[in-house]
């Protein structure tokens, strides 16, 4: 299944068509009885002393690992690489739609240069891959007018939206401009201004996180916050968007060492077992992998697992390798969606029996890391990935990771 998704459906609508494969049903756990886990881990990770450019989700060695596969013509590359260009986001006569302010608000209601905002970051980004590949010069120009267009507009985003909308579009318009700032020689004359724009229009939005919204926000936030310091070069920002994530990850992904529950979100008002049900949409059974948005529907927790995979990614090309210490609650998260993905019936005690599916595009990053690159046996994760390949975008922040990361060894 491709995951190219038309224009107007949204990854909180992801009800997507799937052909089910008999998988067996996760049984119920065992009855716990250690003692609960009130606060997540606090382990730091500072910045470098000099980041490393490109440096947001793709390295430069990524990078030419993917152009090499695609200049072979080699698959699952070359397709991935096609659906990109095929796109209305890898056209060359797209014409960005900046506004001054963008107003978004829950569920898209107003979407007043929302969508406009997210998928031009996405053109950028796409184009900028685009240029990286062919080092066809109208890419990076594209790219840049992208870019351009919107640093010379925006000044602010409102309504209740706001910071998850800043999180979407300001974790993509990064990894665009990583590429062309470091990569082409052409002249990018605005680059000043638009290193600006993330700065004073999108840093403040996201770099203080969302404790009491559901954990895709903040996961989001950090992954914006995460990439546009490291852009800026801003040591700060990053170890404060770094603390915020690795608080956030263990209160978002369960397992069974936690305790006989989640550990609570940290900074939240959420301190009782019973509000603690609540926000994790009343499971009340815990098991490894699950995550704090699974019974609400697969759309958001798979955003939420892609921000978590792109931080870690981030971090790694930073010199700090997360992977290791999350690889258990990665490895669990992955292969317990996975299964439901992939047909498996739902117990009783799942979400009173009923799953809303479709994870999107979510388990690339993740699934490289943990299988390519520290062999870890996924067998569920690896059908689901494989079988969806070459993966899309969602059009908020997801975007063509088969491509960026399949079976990418760097």
């Amino acid at each position: 299944m491709r995951f190219g998704i038309p224009a107007g459906l949204t990854a909180l609508a992801l009800g997507l068509a799937m052909t089910l494969v008999p998988v067996p049903t996760l049984a119920a756990p065992a009855a716990q009885t250690a003692i609960p886990t009130a606060s997540a881990a606090t382990t730091t990770a500072s910045a470098p002393a000099q980041f490393a450019h490109p440096g947001v989700l793709n390295s430069r060695a990524q990078l030419d690992f993917v152009r090499s596969q695609v200049q072979a013509g080699r698959q699952p590359w070359k397709a991935a690489y096609d659906q990109m260009l095929a796109s209305r986001y890898g056209s060359l006569s797209r014409t960005p739609a900046p506004r001054e302010i963008v107003e978004c608000g829950s569920y898209s209601n107003p979407d007043n240069g929302c969508s406009e905002e997210r998928e031009d970051a996405i053109a950028a980004y796409s184009h900028a891959l685009a240029w990286y590949i062919t080092r066809d010069a109208r890419y990076a120009k594209k790219s840049i007018e992208l870019m351009d267009a919107w640093s010379a507009k925006i000044k602010d985003h409102t309504n209740s939206n706001a910071p998850l909308q800043s999180g979407w579009a300001g974790s993509t318009w990064p990894r665009a401009a990583e590429i062309i700032k470091h990569t082409y020689t052409g002249g990018w004359p605005n680059r000043g201004r638009f290193a600006t724009m993330l700065r004073d229009v999108y840093l403040p939005e996201v770099i203080d996180g969302r404790p009491n919204s559901n954990g895709n926000w903040e996961l989001i936030m950090m992954d914006a916050a995460v990439g546009i310091s490291v852009h800026l070069d801003d040591r700060a920002s990053y170890d404060k968007a770094m603390a915020l994530y690795l608080g956030r990850v263990p209160a978002y992904f369960y397992l069974a060492s936690d305790g006989a529950q989640p550990a609570y979100p940290p900074r939240s008002s959420i301190d009782t077992r019973a509000e603690l049900i609540g926000y994790w949409h009343g499971q009340s059974t815990f098991v490894d992998g699950l995550a704090q948005e699974t019974c609400r529907d697969f759309g958001h927790t798979g955003m939420g697992i892609a921000a978590a995979m792109h931080v870690a990614e981030t971090s790694r090309i930073q010199g700090r390798d997360l992977y290791p210490q999350f690889k258990d609650r990665f490895r669990h998260a992955l292969g317990f969606h996975a299964t439901y993905e992939l047909g498996a019936a739902v117990p009783s005690w799942l979400c009173g029996g009923k799953l809303t599916r479709g994870i999107g595009p979510a388990t690339e990053v993740g699934y490289n890391a943990l299988h390519t690159r520290l062999g870890v046996s996924l067998e569920n994760t690896r059908r689901l990935t494989e079988g969806r390949r070459p993966a899309g975008t969602e059009n908020h922040f997801e975007a063509w990771e088969t491509l960026t990361h399949a079976e990418n060894p760097h």
